[in-house]
């Protein structure tokens, strides 16, 4: 655990390849010992942890409070719609408030505002973990895809991974393609042309507008889910239109290598990003595996900024 070195966990921007590293070996150790259900550990007893979810997610939530009970600190989850929040009261008054009557460990934080819970790190005496931010990162999606990844492929170095759809509004898309050229792996990015961003958050990103051009050769695609609640009115003409083009069917699967394996952050948006045989096929789909490494990813960055406190 020494060989972290950080207090918040922010960005993937902030961690070394040496931190991800330390991140992945300890979330693969746990992820192994979770396969006996009854597995928990003592290294949070004593601890509280404080759920700040400005935005819903019941995935990252529950992934977050499962690991933090694993773990066996105290979970406080704040019901946003009935905060002081709703009265007018600002983020940061709202958020010091809590942390004084709370006394956490930790605060982990999802708000729509592009660097919310970088603004609260600097005002707070405890870590920070970024659960979500606006459109900038994501960073445990990001760690916990790396270890499913790593699950199946000896290494992440010179993997061709594929990340497509609605990149523009993503943060995942911003956190993987950070830690994924961080660790060696060859990214590239495919979207229409009204869902491409204009700038990436790292050089060295190949760019496609159609899935025939940009899945040749690829070893892991990453699909995206379209964020309408982030879109402009018109962004797409019709779900259908966009499969049509950018969802993944079988057909396009068998342009990428052989045996080519298959992410989604979720909520799959069925036949719109991804056809059924595709998202229910255990061969190639890793979807329901990336939402059980939420648990062991997220054991491992409370631990690394906890356990040794």
């Amino acid at each position: 655990m020494t060989d972290f070195s950080q207090k918040h966990l922010l960005g993937i921007d902030q961690l070394s390849t040496s931190d991800i590293e330390t991140i992945l070996d300890l979330a693969g150790d746990y992820a192994a010992r979770l396969e006996d259900t009854s597995f928990k550990t003592d290294t949070l007893n004593g601890k509280r942890v404080l759920s700040l979810f400005f935005e819903d997610s019941t995935r990252t939530r529950t992934s977050f409070e499962m690991a933090a009970k694993n773990g066996g600190a105290d979970w406080v989850n704040i019901d946003i719609e009935h905060s002081a929040v709703k009265k007018g009261e600002t983020l940061l008054d709202t958020v010091t408030t809590l942390q004084a009557i709370t006394r956490p460990a930790a605060i982990i934080m999802r708000h729509s505002e592009y660097g919310a819970p970088s603004l609260i790190a600097g005002h707070v005496d405890c870590p920070v973990i970024n659960a979500g931010d606006g459109t900038r990162e994501h960073p445990t999606q990001a760690l916990l895809d790396a270890l499913t990844i790593l699950q199946h492929k000896e290494t992440l170095r010179d993997l061709n991974i594929a990340i497509c759809g609605d990149v523009a509004h993503s943060r995942v898309a911003n956190s993987n393609m950070i830690l994924l050229t961080k660790m060696g792996a060859n990214v590239r990015i495919i979207a229409p042309e009204n869902l491409m961003p204009e700038k990436f958050p790292v050089d060295g990103i190949a760019k496609f507008k159609t899935m025939e051009g940009g899945l040749k050769d690829c070893d892991i695609i990453m699909m995206l889910r379209l964020q309408k609640e982030r879109m402009a009115e018109g962004t797409i003409t019709s779900e259908n239109a966009y499969f049509s083009e950018f969802g993944l069917t079988a057909e396009k699967l068998a342009l990428a290598k052989p045996g080519a394996l298959v992410m989604h952050p979720g909520p799959v948006n069925r036949n719109v990003e991804i056809a059924d045989d595709i998202t229910d096929n255990p061969a190639r789909s890793l979807i329901l595996k990336q939402v059980a490494n939420g648990v062991p990813t997220r054991m491992a960055v409370l631990d690394l900024l906890l356990g040794n406190k």
